[in-house]
C-alpha cells in the first residue's frame, strides 16, 4: 500500500474519531438544553455550574480543538477528493442510487453547519462565557442563558436560521455517523446496515429535541 494511501486513510481516521466526539457533545448540549423547555432556573443552574470555571474552560478547550481538527481534515479530503477526479468532474455522469445526497454534499452541509456554528457561538458563548471570562457586563447576565434563549428565540428570523442549520446537522449526522464507524472498522455489511438505521434514528432524536428548544421558546413570547 502507497504512502500516500496510507495517509488518506489516516486523515480519514482522524475525521472519523473527532466527529464521533462533536456527537457525544451534541447529544449532552441537547440534552442540557431540553431542561430549559421545563425550568428556566435548572437551566440557569447548569449554566452557572459549568459558568468559566477550569474544567468548563478545558472542556470547551477540547471541543473547540475536535472541531478544528473535523473541519481542517474534511476540507483536505474534499480537495484531495476534487483534484484526484480532475478533469472528470466536469464530465455529466449519473450519481448512483446507492449513494445518498449528503455524501455527495458533505462540504456544503458542513460549510452551513459552521456558518452556523458561528452565529451560535456570537449569541451565547460570546454573552456568556466569555462574557464572564473577559468581565463584561451585559442585558441579561452571564449565567441567565434561559433569558438569552427567549430573547433571540422570540425572533422569527432567528428560529428559521437556527431550523435551516438543525436541518444540515441532521443531514450531515445521518451520513456521517455511520461513515465515520465505517473507517474505523465497523463496516461489516450486517453492522452497516444497522448503523446507518441508527444513525438516522440518532440524528432525528438529537435535532428535534434542539428543535423543540428554539419552537417552544418561540410558542411561549406568543403567549
Amino acid at each position: 500500500m502507497s504512502n500516500s494511501c496510507l495517509s488518506s486513510i489516516g486523515k480519514k481516521l482522524i475525521m472519523s474519531i473527532s466527529g464521533l466526539f462533536l456527537v457525544l457533545f451534541l447529544l449532552f448540549h441537547m440534552s442540557m438544553n431540553l431542561v430549559a423547555v421545563f425550568s428556566g432556573e435548572a437551566y440557569n443552574a447548569v449554566c452557572e455550574f459549568l459558568g468559566a470555571n477550569w474544567y468548563a474552560l478545558v472542556g470547551t478547550m477540547v471541543l473547540a480543538l475536535g472541531f478544528i481538527v473535523h473541519i481542517v481534515f474534511a476540507f483536505i479530503l474534499s480537495l484531495q477528493n476534487r483534484k484526484a477526479r480532475g478533469a472528470e468532474r466536469y464530465a455529466y455522469q449519473e450519481k448512483p442510487a446507492a449513494v445518498e445526497w449528503a455524501s455527495q454534499n458533505m462540504l456544503v452541509l458542513g460549510s452551513i453547519v459552521f456558518v452556523g456554528l458561528i452565529l451560535h457561538l456570537s449569541q451565547f458563548w460570546y454573552k456568556m462565557q466569555f462574557a464572564e471570562i473577559a468581565g463584561i457586563t451585559n442585558q441579561y447576565g452571564v449565567a441567565d442563558g434561559a433569558a438569552w434563549m427567549q430573547y433571540y428565540f422570540s425572533q422569527l428570523p432567528v428560529v428559521i436560521c437556527y431550523l435551516v442549520w438543525f436541518v444540515a446537522i441532521w443531514f450531515h449526522l445521518c451520513h456521517g455517523f455511520w461513515s465515520a464507524l465505517q473507517t474505523i472498522g465497523w463496516n461489516n455489511k450486517v453492522w452497516m446496515d444497522r448503523w446507518k438505521c441508527i444513525s438516522n434514528i440518532f440524528a432525528t432524536v438529537v435535532m428535534l429535541g434542539f428543535a423543540a428548544v428554539v419552537i417552544a421558546a418561540y410558542i411561549k413570547s406568543l403567549c
